[in-house]
Parts: structure tokens; sequence; C-alpha cells
């Protein structure tokens, strides 16, 4: 039988390790970063072009490497960080296991240039597709410069799945998001189609997470810190008003590295427990420090997950830690047994002022004036005075009744089928109640109507804002006095890649700086106090609007989390008009049945069926 098994070439096994190191540009970004941190830099500079699918480039003041370890760092397996075995179990770097830049130099065009501190020249390599093309000495400043140009260059079929340049954007700035706030000493840069969308100066921790996200979180974050003989905890968590449906604002990190734990992030969701909502997810920033020899980090190749010796320790320490921490700050609303609410001041009456009692006296009053008989009692002193001519009031009330008795109101709603109607073939006046809050029960022809209120509305809202979009005429209801939101610079580049979309939709947005937005218009079918919770949502949402290359998927997004968000919550009572409008509007949309999310609207019960409860 003859020989199949045969070694592979250096290429393609670069190739097929650079499946599992460089997954996206991101990928390449945070192998890049880390490189840079471990040559001991104190500035590092990111640049990026096209989402990272032309450029992405790290410049750093680090340490710089000699010809020789600049042309050995391509090699596989190669690297400064580890000797033997022994070494994994006693990590203090980031990058230790020698495929990063062989892997990356395998699928892109990278140009590196580097010049250690002891040195007056440095050294300049071109590589194609793990080819090197050039090797030459140049004059470059200390430290490191690589440049990794058409990643998948030799893969189209790998470059064919990235996605947009707004998702791979946003997928590099949160790999820098990580790489940075675990980072304080360091400043960095980033850059992405020639505008500076991050400039982060050295600073402690806490200037370091208000630089990236902004000056309103300053005054969320809660410090929190503990020292055992396990694990030594500290850094932020926000308060819990503040807690989101997005999972953005959550960084764990293991002895200065980046990790992803569902475990742990269940200890810090348990010490939240009974103080935000269950669909909500508290924001933290917490820095985990263990023995080195109690952590694998080396079970992925990502190097973000990671395994502890004893978890369960870890999650009990923590969970405390953070409770403590709630508590200490006055966070969690104290007890107190002895307090009496009937002391209380009724809530109506709480800020208003005490209004001293009068006492009106009756100065022509006089008691022996008359005597009072045993048997009888005494006529009033004084009587009151007499209203006269208040027949007048109503003169010419005959001849205002007659124009009212003949004016007919009109509705714009169409009478619809579905309804039962009487014998003379009018529809007869139909009558609703609300259930539970929850559910309006109509009458029809068939037997009774079960609507979802919260769906309802959806639908009605969902088909309005596409209207709306498809016209591009939104009409805009102007606030008396703007509104001012404050952003982060990431954020921000979001909202003004989509304000197109909420200009067509009514909005009227002015951008003042990198950070902070106005707002003077707002769409008329929604209200001045929920701006915040809509542009929250269409933030939360943005990485499925940035994806949509359609302009038809693009406002079908938009309008489902507008619609989301705007849509009468279930527990809202809502009077007998206001149900049969919303009753109404929903039989006036193209679709009755299903709500924006393919989730059932209402259901109808047969007479028969309530008949044969009674059988």
């Amino acid at each position: 039988m003859a020989d199949i098994i045969k070694l592979l070439p250096d290429h393609v096994a670069n190739q097929i390790a650079a499946g599992e190191v460089v997954q996206r540009p991101s990928s390449v970004v945070k192998e890049l970063l880390e490189n840079a941190l471990d040559s001991g830099a104190k500035s590092i500079k990111l640049i990026v072009k096209d989402g990272g699918k032309a450029l992405i480039q790290v410049v750093d003041d680090g340490s710089g490497m000699s010809e020789t370890d600049a042309r050995l760092s391509f090699e596989r397996h190669a690297t400064s960080k580890i000797a033997r075995a022994e070494d994994l179990f006693n990590l203090n770097t980031k990058g230790f296991r020698g495929e990063a830049l062989a892997s990356i130099a395998a699928v892109a065009h990278v140009d590196l240039q580097t010049r250690p501190r002891n040195s007056d020249t440095g050294t300049h390599i071109k590589i194609e597709g793990s080819k090197v093309v050039t090797q030459e000495i140049i004059a470059t400043p200390v430290g490191t410069s690589i440049s990794v140009k058409n990643l998948f260059f030799n893969i189209p079929a790998r470059r064919n799945f990235l996605k947009s340049n707004q998702v791979e954007l946003r997928h590099i700035t949160d790999e820098f998001h990580r790489v940075a706030l675990v980072h304080p000493e360091v400043a960095f840069q980033f850059y992405n189609n020639g505008s500076e969308l991050f400039n982060l100066p050295h600073g402690n921790f806490r200037q370091r997470i208000v630089h990236v996200f902004g000056a309103k979180m300053n005054e969320r974050l809660v410090p929190v810190t503990e020292e055992t003989a396990v694990v030594n905890i500290s850094g932020f968590i926000c308060k819990p008003e503040f807690a989101k449906k997005g999972r953005g604002a959550q960084f764990f990190f293991a002895n200065g590295r980046y990790i992803k734990s569902p475990y742990l992030n269940h200890a810090v969701n348990a010490a939240f427990e009974g103080l935000i909502k269950s669909d909500t997810h508290p924001g933290y920033f917490l820095f985990l420090e263990v023995s080195p020899s109690s952590i694998d980090i080396n079970i992925h190749p990502t190097k973000t997950e990671v395994k502890f010796d004893d978890e369960n320790t870890l999650y009990a320490i923590l969970r405390s830690t953070i409770k403590h921490g709630l508590g200490q700050f006055n966070v969690i609303p104290a007890l107190d047994f002895e307090h009496d609410k009937n002391l209380d001041t009724p809530y109506n009456y709480r800020n208003k002022e005490g209004i001293l009692p009068t006492v009106v006296v009756d100065a022509g009053f006089n008691p022996f004036e008359t005597r009072q008989s045993p048997n009888r009692r005494s006529a009033p002193s004084y009587q009151k005075q007499q209203v006269k001519g208040w027949e007048d009031l109503y003169k010419g009330q005959d001849d205002l009744d007659a124009p009212f008795s003949s004016v007919h109101f009109e509705t714009s709603t169409e009478a619809l089928e579905i309804f039962d109607k009487d014998e003379t073939g009018f529809e007869s006046q139909q009558k609703t109640f609300q259930l539970h809050r929850k559910f309006i029960v109509t009458t029809i022809k068939s037997g009774l109507l079960c609507i979802n209120q919260n769906r309802a509305h959806q639908r009605v809202l969902y088909e309005k804002f596409l209207n709306t979009d498809s016209t591009k005429k939104g009409i805009s209801q102007q606030l008396l006095f703007p509104q001012q939101l404050g952003f982060t610079r990431a954020e921000i580049a979001i909202l003004r890649a989509i304000h197109e979309d909420l200009i067509a939709l009514g909005f009227d947005i002015k951008f003042v700086d990198d950070e902070k937005l106005t707002i003077t218009g707002i769409p008329n079918i929604m209200t001045e106090s929920s701006i915040g919770a809509v542009f929250n949502e269409l933030l939360r949402n943005h990485g499925k609007v940035h994806g949509a290359d359609r302009g038809v998927v693009k406002s079908d997004i938009m309008a489902k989390s507008l619609c989301s968000t705007l849509a009468i919550k279930n527990g809202k009572p809502l009077d007998p008009d206001s149900q049969m409008a919303l009753v109404n509007d929903l039989f006036g949309c193209e679709e009755s049945k299903l709500d924006p999310f393919n989730k059932v609207i209402y259901v109808t019960i047969d007479t028969n069926d309530i008949e044969k409860k009674f059988i």
C-alpha cells in the first residue's frame, strides 16, 4: 500500500493556523496591540481603514526588535515569552504561542519597521502570503510599526464572509476597549479612515473608563475592592438604576487579560438580584488577580476563555464583594424596622407648605338679644341675603340645545365587518374592557376577541414607521426646549451613520461635538420623555442596522427598534376610548394577526366554545 500521509508545506500550515487565530480584522488588532504592550510601550497608535479590510496599522514606542528577531518573529512557534512547558503555568504576558504574526503574514500583506533602543538603524521587512519580499536596513524611530494590508487577499471565500465596514469597525472598537481599559498607564490613539475616534491619555482606571465611555459614566460607578488568599478583586460596578438591556459595559480582567466567563457573570447578576429588572444587565469593570498557577489561559486560541482551579470559591467571593460594595455606598436602601409609617407625611402634602387656620368672627352677634324658650329654638339673628335674578342665568338655554341636536360626528376609521351589526344593518356600539391591564376584550360576530395591547400597538407603530421611512417625509414636532444628550465617541459615530434615516423618521438632530448631540424635533407619534429610551434601543441594535446592506432591511430593523420602545406596555390602564381606538387601528393595518416579531396579537373565543362550558 502506498504512503498517503505527508507533511504540509509551511504556507499551507500557516493558513490553517490563521483560521484559528485570525477570524476577522479585530483578531489582528488584538494580537498586534498585545504585542505592543508586551514590548513595554507607553504610547500606542492604532490606524484602520475600511473596517480593517484595507489597512490595520499599530505604531508603538516599545523596545523594538533586532534584525534577527524581526525575521524570526514571522516563523511558527517562535516566541520570546516561554522557553519550556512549565512556563505556560506562570505567564505574565499577552502573546506567547508564537503563531500570531506567522498566521497574519500567511493571509495578508505585512509591512514591518522596527528599531531597538541600542541601535542607530532599524529593519524593514515586507511579507506577502508567508513569502518574504524584501528585507533591508532603514532609518526609523525607536519602537515598532507594523501594517497589515489586504486581509485575506489570497483566500477570497474567507474575505467574502466578512461583514460590512461598520460591523467590522464595531468589533475592532470592542477589542480596542478591552485592551485600553486594562492598561490605563498607556496612552492610546485610534484613527479610522483618517478621523480620530479615541485619544486616551495616561491616567488611572476610573479616568480611563470615563474617557472611553463618556463623562456620564463617572456618576454611575461604584468602587469595589476585596483582598483574600484566593483572589484580589478591584474595580467598579454600575449603579442598579443604570442597568441596560444590552451587555455592553461588562468587563472581566484576569491578571491583566480580558476574559469571558458566563459563570462569573452569573455571580454578578446574583449580587444584583432584586435591584434590577429581570431583562436588564448590570455594568461592571472588574479586575481579578489570582496566582498564575491557578488559571489556565491556553484552552482557546483567542485566549479569552480561561479555566480557574476553584471557580466555586471565586463565585462566592465575587458575589459577596459586590453586595458589600452596594451596601457600603448606600446603593441598597437600608431597612429600618423601628420606623413608623403612620407618622410619615401623606404623599399629596409632602411638597405643600403649612397653612395657618383662620377664624371668622361675626361682630354683630349678640347672644342676649333674644331669650330662648326651653321648648322652642330661637330664630337666627340674621338672615342670608336673597339672591335675585338667578332665573336670568338660564335664559336662552332652550335655544342653545337646538344646534347641538343636529351635529353629527365623523370618524376616519372605516367600519370593519368583523364586528357584529344589529337588525338594521348598522354596526352596534362596541363595548370593550381591559383584562388584567394586559388584554383588550371586545365582542365580534362569532364570539369574543382578546387582544394583547402591547403587541397590537407594536404592529400599529411598526407600519406607521415603515410608511414614514418609505416616503422619506417623517412628520416632526419641534421641542419647546431642545434636549442635549451625551454619548461615547463610538455611539456618536453610529448615530452619524444613521443620521439620514433618523431624519426620514421625523427626528431633527444636530451634532455638537464627538460626544454630544442636540435634539430639536422628534416624530409626532412619540413623546419627549421617551427620547432617551429610543436612542438606547437604537444603539443596542446598531449592529443589526449596520449589517443591513439593503435599505428595506435597514428600515425594518429601525422600525422594530422604535416600535418595541414606544409601544404601550402591558400593565398600563387604558380608558374605553383608547381601547376602541387601538382596536380600530389594529384592524386598519395590512397585517393584524402577527406583531413585528411574528408573535400572535389576538385570539378569538367562539360562542359555541362558551356554550359548551355550561353543558
